[in-house]
This record gives C-alpha cells, sequence and structure tokens, in this order.
C-alpha cells in the first residue's frame, strides 16, 4: 500500500492559520511487511527510524494497537521551509492507521483528528482534501470550505536555510488593536472572496496588504523583498511567506511562470527556484 500526501502553501498573505492550498511537491508512504517492531526507513537525516518518528507517533495516537509495519518514506518537502513538511506527515500518520485499523474515516474526520495534533488546519486540510481551503478552529471545533484555486502558477523560491514556525511565531505581537483588527480581518475578506470568484489580481492586492503577520516576519527572510520587487515588474499577482516562511511564495499567470524563475534564479540567492501547480487530489491511497 502507498499513501502520498501534497506539501502545502498556508496563510496566503492574510488567511493567518486559516487559509491554504496543496501543491506539487510530495510525502509518499510505502508500507511495507509487518514486523515485530516500527521501523522507518528513510534518508532524510536525524528523522528518528522508530515508533517515536511522527508519522507513526501520529498513527498510534489513532489507534494505539496497530500491528508494527516496516514503512518506507520518500519526501521531496524541504523541512522547516513552510510547505507543511510535518503536517503532511501528521495526515499520512491517520491515514496509516485508517487503513490498517480499516476505520473508513471520513475526510472530516480526519480533518478534526489533524487539527487537533497540529493546533491549526491552515496546513493539514489541503493535505487532505487537495485544492484551496478555507477552514477555521474555534473551541476545538473545525469547519472547512474546500475550493478550486484560479489558474495560476506557484513559483516558490526554497532557501537552504530552515525557519522554525516557534521562532517565526515568536516575531508576532501578542495582540493587535480593535481597529487593526477590523482592517486586517476585511483584507483577509475581500482575498478570500477574490480567490473564490477567480479574480487574482484583486486577490493578489489583498493578499500583499496582510495586516497579520507579514509585516512583523517579513524582516527574517532576507530575500523577501527583492523576489517581491522582481515579481512585480514580470507583472505577478503577488508574493508572500509560505506559512511561516522562509520559502517565499509567489503567484504569477502560466505566461510568465518560466521569466519569473529567470529572474529569481538571475538574483543568485543560496536556494533552490521551483515552479509549483495546485494539487487537487490531497491525500491519495493506492493498494497493492
Amino acid at each position: 500500500m502507498k499513501i502520498t500526501v501534497p506539501a502545502t502553501s498556508a496563510n496566503i498573505g492574510p488567511g493567518f492559520d486559516s487559509v491554504g492550498v496543496a501543491v506539487s511537491k510530495y510525502l509518499t508512504i510505502e508500507v511495507l511487511e509487518p514486523a515485530d517492531k516500527w521501523e522507518v526507513l528513510h534518508d532524510l537525516g536525524d528523522v528518528p527510524s522508530d515508533e517515536n518518528n511522527l508519522l507513526v507517533a501520529t498513527a498510534l495516537q489513532v489507534k494505539e494497537d496497530l500491528t508494527p509495519h516496516r514503512i518506507k518514506m520518500i519526501s521531496d518537502i524541504p523541512l522547516a521551509r513552510g510547505l507543511g513538511s510535518s503536517s503532511s506527515v501528521i495526515v499520512a500518520g491517520i491515514e496509516l492507521a485508517n487503513q490498517l485499523a480499516d476505520l473508513n474515516l471520513s475526510d472530516d474526520e480526519k480533518l478534526t483528528l489533524a487539527t487537533k495534533i497540529e493546533g491549526h488546519p491552515d496546513n493539514v486540510a489541503p493535505a487532505i482534501f487537495g485544492n484551496l481551503v478555507v477552514s477555521s478552529y474555534v473551541e476545538e471545533k473545525v469547519s472547512s470550505i474546500v475550493a478550486p484555486f484560479p489558474e495560476a502558477s506557484f513559483v516558490a523560491f526554497i532557501p537552504n536555510y530552515e525557519l522554525k514556525t516557534s521562532d517565526s511565531r515568536n516575531v508576532l505581537p501578542s495582540e493587535l488593536s480593535y481597529k487593526e483588527a477590523v482592517a486586517a480581518s476585511s483584507i483577509a475578506n475581500v482575498a478570500v472572496a477574490a480567490l473564490l470568484t477567480g479574480d487574482l489580481k484583486k486577490a493578489g492586492k489583498a493578499i500583499e496588504a496582510d495586516l497579520f503577520h507579514e509585516r512583523f516576519r517579513q524582516k527574517l527572510v532576507k530575500e523577501f523583498a527583492q523576489i517581491k520587487e522582481v515579481a512585480h515588474e514580470v507583472g505577478s499577482y503577488a508574493t508572500y511567506l509560505s506559512g511561516a516562511g522562509p520559502t517565499v511564495m509567489t503567484l504569477v499567470s502560466k505566461e510568465k511562470e518560466a521569466e519569473l524563475v529567470e529572474r529569481i534564479q538571475s538574483l543568485n540567492f543560496d536556494g533552490e527556484v521551483v515552479a509549483l501547480q495546485v494539487d487537487t487530489k490531497g491525500v491519495f491511497v493506492e493498494k497493492n
């Protein structure tokens, strides 16, 4: 059995802890034979290879008496880069328990479990459903809306350094004034409405006008300002921090994708520039 989970790009500007989209990088879990104890085969550095691996730990949170297996884990989602690497593993762990124990969980049940483990739904929701997902998590209740993302390319600059979510959260204020909160919320409403109606020009302006987190976090990603400037010159829709960063994501039309990739590469920053597409499947299981 094989479980595939997409990477995700969360927040998309003002959709802080609430909006995310599934994109075309993937975690693949291959479930091999039953074993005396859990063994996770991977080449992901110092990630645990036993039941302490987040994949297995998550599966055991869902169903504690699962039969141990050998598992092969392959991922091209870089760790601590703002592309939902831990969320993809959590979603895969829930699906692993779902399949091994025949739990027949619905997508909404998977989302509730994943949000409780992760703490907020913005990454786990699109990893489960695919596409664009707008969600909320209030008083331990999750609500979500899944919608297609307007046609666009996601050009990602993925730096060769990590930025831990905890460090990125430490620069945020503990509160906003009522006036600022109303302004921030109205910008977020326009961003979501524009995405849902396919107006990427208006969506782009709202995404870049975020007041919730980007103005505090952009200074943590030294490449951000120059990439945004180049993106504007090319005529892109918006540049934003993916998740907590440090990946810098630019929304651009398919026609301008190649030009933007070339322009960002010419800046010679230490990292990878890659064009991604929306993943429309979400978590996906193939049985042998």
